[in-house]
């Protein structure tokens, strides 16, 4: 975060979340490169006249100037840089899915820099219509070390003994991953050969897909606390199934 002057701020940034404030504003959500989550008011940025207008939009990539005193600050101006991001169809859910996940588990003023790209290069994936599931699936888990939340998922948290592909793990809460023994049906099983292709970033099977989904989504649950992610609800009501879970 560089200071310009006294109370004033820049910042390259993607605009998370929006809503009305008053008659011509708009409060705004956004995730900056060195800065982390804030909170800001675009003041007149509905009137026609707004520089702006269009450009504080959720996935836009802006170069972004704020300040003021109080807790809310003030968004002085936007810039489009590159690069460009265009979603459509279901990978916008996708991206509204990202951008709620960030809005719940990120503090607000915390720098998270190697996030904000892993961010990034998710969104660019989506636009380029890569394979959603397993686009999130990475990005779920870059989230979640990045956060202090991460799984340890190349040994058996009981043994230390490294994971083996050809055998059975369970993930609870207490213990982490350690080999499946059969007497919980409560613990999530999943497969060492999924385990050793999510750490790697090399999820290719159906399987392994299915395995990762349900392991990170589980995790996440439980940080969410019960807060619902909207975008999976209307992906939901919208196609009949779900993208996410």
């Amino acid at each position: 975060m560089n200071s310009r002057v006294a109370n004033q701020y820049e910042d390259e940034a993607y605009i998370l979340h929006t809503r009305p404030y008053k008659n011509s504003s708009m409060l705004v959500e956004a995730f900056c490169k060195n800065s982390g989550r804030h909170s800001f008011v675009a003041k007149g940025v509905k009137r026609k006249n707004s520089p702006m207008q269009g450009l504080v939009e959720p996935f836009n990539t802006l170069y972004i100037v704020w300040g003021g005193r109080g807790e809310l600050k003030n968004l002085y101006k936007v810039e489009s840089v590159p690069p460009s991001i265009d979603l459509q169809g279901d990978y916008l859910y996708a991206g509204f899915y990202l951008n709620e996940l960030i809005m719940y588990l990120l503090h607000k003023d915390e720098a998270h820099t190697q996030l904000f790209m892993n961010y990034q290069d998710c969104l660019i994936n989506l636009s380029a219509k890569q394979q959603t599931s397993v686009t999130l699936r990475y990005f779920e888990l870059e989230l979640l070390t990045e956060l202090g939340y991460g799984v340890n998922i190349q040994s058996d948290a009981h043994t230390g003994e490294v994971v083996a592909k050809d055998k059975f793990y369970q993930y609870d809460f207490e213990l982490g991953i350690s080999e499946y023994r059969g007497d919980d049906r409560s613990v999530l099983q999943i497969s060492g050969d999924t385990l050793l292709a999510l750490e790697k970033r090399e999820l290719s099977s159906e399987q392994q897909i299915l395995e990762a989904k349900r392991l990170l989504r589980r995790i996440l649950e439980f940080h969410l606390e019960g807060r619902p992610i909207k975008a999976r609800e209307f992906f939901m009501q919208k196609n009949k199934i779900s993208l996410f879970q």
